[in-house]
């Protein structure tokens, strides 16, 4: 009898891309895949390792789990993701509930490291993240219609507050034609609207081609029949060129969707934190897109708190969002990380500064998306069904404005299928969530 497992992914899309090929891989040898942990004979926790919080999640989730040791089936646990690349000798000795854990350049051993779990095994798997196998099959979780594909690995940008590149390697694009195989055949499960996604996708081909060649890529994709919506996640403003945005403006499945992490505005900022380009840039870039597609929804991510911000730069920031009321924006409190440039910066900032100067932009974030929010009402948009939910007695889904678990949602009437799209005319509005109904099945 086969033995079953059960796999928890957390934190990020691209550690979610990861969790699909281990299953894959795991389902090949032989294993069962369940979706309930109290079947489980082993259970594989890929875990975040970024900030605190997601390591905070990462070990509450592994103790969690390390429970059914003790009142389930569970007979093995297996940890593999950013928290063990991060703390390779820490998590086995720290966490004795685990058995085997696995770095982010051995995802492709993880047969072999359940098998070892599942044999009473104590012990660790740790290839060269750089050399790590960025191809192979996936078992598509949550959505069959809704799937990533991760077109690069790594990071080269080493901004100061950060340690993904310890993590996850150099940045190293796929070969395109391996990319576009791989989409054709998510269109052919039944995707309906592929998410691209890395580090950095604005940078994807430098490496292999020797320059940008997303807008390329883009296109190719947009070629595959099935594909109804394209959304691109990761764009970086020193990155974004004029051939990029003609190509999102004329592609009609590409969404109006801008993911643009800018972290700061202040110029003195930037430069602490290592990024490229400027404020100017900054302000550059989101007033051509706004001029080329009035649409265009921005999303970005802002860190306060960072060691020397002073209220100058502080306020510069707030003035910022204020003026320029960008329709997403996750605000972060700067999280002091060991192995990053910024752990041993002085001028650190006390946190309860940071809380209050986070607490401030998330309010100003949230009035913002409750003016933006009323202009959407007696208009009408195309509606990815998502499921029917049964406290608010409506269909849910998300418009182009609102990607998966970190935007918003849209309630709405009628009869609709998931899966499915449809046109949604909004009759109310509270902050990023929307309400309609069916006007027309597209």
């Amino acid at each position: 009898m086969s033995k079953k497992v059960h796999l928890i992914s957390l934190g990020c899309a691209k550690n979610q891309v990861n969790s699909e090929q281990m299953l894959f891989l795991l389902e090949n040898a032989g294993y069962n895949i369940t979706e309930y942990i109290e079947e489980a004979d082993a259970v594989v926790v890929n875990t975040c390792g970024f900030i605190d919080s997601a390591k905070k999640e990462a070990i509450d989730t592994i103790l969690e789990s390390a429970q059914y040791k003790v009142e389930g089936n569970l007979k093995a646990l297996v940890v593999t993701g950013c928290l063990t690349e991060r703390y390779r000798e820490e998590v086995l000795k720290e966490l004795p509930e685990v058995d085997v854990v696995c770095g982010t350049g051995s995802y492709e051993d993880i047969v072999e490291a359940v098998d070892a779990a599942l044999e009473g095994q104590k012990k660790g798997f740790f290839k060269d993240m750089n050399k790590a196998d960025l191809e192979g099959g996936r078992i598509i979780i949550n959505t069959p219609y809704s799937a990533y594909i991760k077109i690069a690995e790594g990071c080269d940008n080493k901004c100061h507050y950060c340690v993904i590149p310890s993590l996850r390697g150099a940045f190293r694009s796929r070969p395109m034609e391996s990319l576009i195989e791989e989409a054709k055949d998510l269109a052919a499960s039944g995707v309906k609207e592929l998410m691209v996604v890395a580090q950095d996708i604005t940078r994807y081909g430098t490496d292999l081609y020797g320059e940008r060649k997303l807008h390329e890529l883009v296109k190719e994709f947009c070629k595959i029949e099935g594909f109804e919506w394209i959304r691109l996640h990761y764009l970086y403003p020193d990155e974004i060129d004029d051939i990029l945005l003609e190509t999102i403006k004329n592609e009609p499945k590409v969404l109006k969707y801008f993911d643009i992490p800018i972290q700061h505005i202040s110029d003195n900022m930037l430069k602490a934190m290592n990024r490229r380009g400027s404020g100017k840039l900054v302000r550059e870039r989101i007033d051509k897109i706004r001029s080329l597609m009035p649409d265009a929804v921005m999303r970005t991510s802002l860190i306060v708190g960072f060691p020397g911000e002073t209220e100058e730069d502080y306020k510069e920031l707030y003035d910022f969002l204020e003026e320029y009321k960008l329709e997403r924006a996750g605000v972060f409190a700067f999280s002091r990380e060991e192995g990053s440039v910024a752990y041993d910066m002085p001028d650190q900032i006390d946190e309860d500064v940071k809380i209050q100067r986070q607490n401030e932009l998330f309010k100003l974030q949230t009035d913002i998306m409750d003016i933006l929010s009323s202009t959407y009402i007696d208009k009408t948009y195309k509606v990815l069904c998502e499921g029917y939910d049964e406290e608010e007695e409506m269909f849910f889904g998300r418009s182009y404005m609102d990607s998966p678990d970190i935007d918003g949602i849209v309630y709405f009437d009628g009869d609709a299928e998931e899966g499915e799209f449809y046109n949604v005319k909004i009759n109310d509005a509270v902050g990023c969530i929307l309400y309609g109904a069916v006007v027309e099945e597209i």
